[in-house]
């Protein structure tokens, strides 16, 4: 089944979320590998596709795990988690209808 995982930062974690993006990216990459990512990026504070020093919001992650847990499970062992750049993350069923 797909999950959506969304991810919420911290104020002021841009240079935390600068140095975790590598071993982040690596996990996403896995996943896409697998066939199991339907999307994922973050969310600019600003409108703009980059938001230079203003940083992110978050990231939403959209991808195929076994179970609700194993979802969970993965979005607990993400890098942003253990640098502390999210604050909090929600996992929850997705169906993709479109396109």
């Amino acid at each position: 089944m797909w999950y959506a995982i969304e991810g919420y930062d911290g104020a002021d974690v841009l240079e935390r979320r600068l140095a975790a993006r590598p071993a982040h990216l690596e996990r996403l990459l896995a996943l896409r590998d697998a066939g199991r990512l339907l999307l994922a990026g973050p969310c600019p504070a600003i409108d703009a596709e980059d938001p230079g020093a203003a940083g992110f919001t978050g990231s939403i992650v959209v991808a195929e795990f076994d179970s609700l847990d194993a979802a969970r499970a993965w979005a607990d062992a993400d890098p942003y988690v253990d640098a502390g750049v999210y604050v909090r993350v929600d996992v929850r069923p997705f169906r993709p209808v479109l396109p």
